[in-house]
């Protein structure tokens, strides 16, 4: 018997013919989609640091971390601010971006915007993460990009390989434990890392932008479009592990979803995160030199795994898979009431987000052992937590209050 996450068990044959067609140029092309063909991506050569920071004026430096399972990760120091003369006094913060994202997401605004920019002037000692398969982080030790094992992984892998990995590097290198930011997927990963001992340890605070742990009420147009047509199904069914939205490929993916009869997608941004408030479109052509980042399609599934079913868990292989894998028919859960209550938390989250829906932001606050402290903004889309031109004023300046507050907890070690 085929496990419930099986691929053609799910995935309707005249569904993946349809794809097939559109790939072969079935679909016609959207505006959001013309812009990422003509989008110029800047290369990755030199890192973020020499791209983003050294040009702005602010130190930075490049480091490499190895996760046990063989990645390479970007990892980079801003150990303070434009205008510091000495280096940070205060405890390492550590920004982890998003899907899709990378660590440059955290500094595409201003300095006078960009939260990475604002922390370092504030006296934080800021350390960026980039997972595998981004830009910036697309080496391993025996695999290549084009190898089908490079993109065997999903947010698990990232929260138990790649954060588990970065942390260790910058606890290591701090002696000092870290206030942890994360966005979207960075939260995902958060979250299901704390859930282990050996991690949290390692952890002051952690500050939850747009918190993910359950999905099922994601109410984005696009996401519910690709969920219905089993698209993650169909693209592993083709042998397509690597999704990469930059591509010729990935452009006519995004076509074949974005088909005018049945989805508007004139404003890609809104169909996929709900409405923006702030965000400044008249800079996205900037935006578009550094984003959207590679990720695997592995991951989406996993992502569509947790919208139909409703769960927080480890990825579902099927019930062969998963019994091999974890000794069960089903995925174990995170266990969200394992985070130790002595972890402050503060959560900032947005009555419009169309992916970090508030009735599941809700659901997560309940599961947790401690009161985490909470921002809510009613006309905060998910994207405005990071880039809205407001955003300093609106979330940033409490965020660092968070921070700053728990910085008498730290000690070294």
């Amino acid at each position: 018997m085929v496990g419930p996450s099986g691929a053609l068990a799910a995935a309707p044959r005249h569904l993946l013919i349809l794809l097939l067609c559109f790939l072969a140029g079935g679909a016609r092309a959207s505006p959001a989609t013309d812009a990422l063909r003509h989008a110029s991506p800047r290369a990755a050569a030199g890192g973020l640091c020499q791209q983003l920071l050294l040009p702005q004026g602010y130190p930075c430096t490049e480091h490499t971390v190895k996760t046990d399972d063989g990645f390479l990760l970007s990892v980079q120091h801003i150990p303070r601010g434009k205008n510091g003369v000495t280096d940070n006094a205060g405890p390492p913060v550590f920004l982890q971006h998003g899907l899709f994202q990378g660590g440059d997401t955290w500094f595409i605004n201003s300095n006078e915007q960009s939260l990475g920019y604002i922390l370092a002037d504030n006296g934080f000692d800021v350390w960026i993460g980039n997972v595998r398969g981004t830009r910036w982080s697309k080496g391993h030790s025996t695999l290549s990009v084009h190898d089908k094992l490079f993109w065997d992984w999903s947010w698990q892998d990232l929260a138990e390989y790649d954060l588990s990995a970065m942390l260790s590097y910058v606890y290591t290198v701090t002696q000092t434990k870290i206030l942890y930011v994360g966005h979207s997927q960075g939260t995902i990963m958060g979250l299901a890392a704390f859930t282990n001992p050996e991690i949290v340890k390692m952890i002051g605070s952690a500050a939850l932008l747009c918190p993910i742990s359950y999905l099922d009420h994601v109410s984005a147009s696009f996401v519910l479009r690709a969920v219905a047509m089993h698209l993650d199904q169909m693209l592993i069914t083709m042998g397509i592990h690597q999704l990469n939205f930059r591509s010729e490929m990935g452009v006519q993916i995004l076509d074949s979803v974005c088909d005018a009869e049945r989805l508007d997608c004139d404003s890609m941004l809104s169909s996929i995160t709900g409405q923006n408030c702030c965000f400044n479109s008249s800079r996205i052509d900037y935006y578009l030199e550094y984003e959207p980042h590679p990720s695997s399609t592995k991951n989406l599934r996993h992502l569509f795994q947790m919208i139909r079913k409703g769960t927080f868990a480890k990825y579902d292989y099927g019930w062969v898979g998963n019994i091999g894998r974890y000794g069960q028919l089903h995925p174990p859960p995170f266990d969200l009431s394992s985070i130790p209550e002595s972890l402050p938390i503060w959560m900032g989250y947005g009555g419009l987000d169309a992916l970090a829906d508030v009735t599941d932001v809700e659901r997560t606050i309940k599961q947790l052992r401690s009161t985490p402290e909470l921002l809510y903004i009613g006309d905060y889309g998910h994207i405005d937590f990071i880039m809205s031109v407001r955003a300093k004023d609106d979330v940033y300046v409490d965020l660092m209050r968070f921070l700053r507050a728990q910085q008498g907890m730290h000690s070294s070690y």
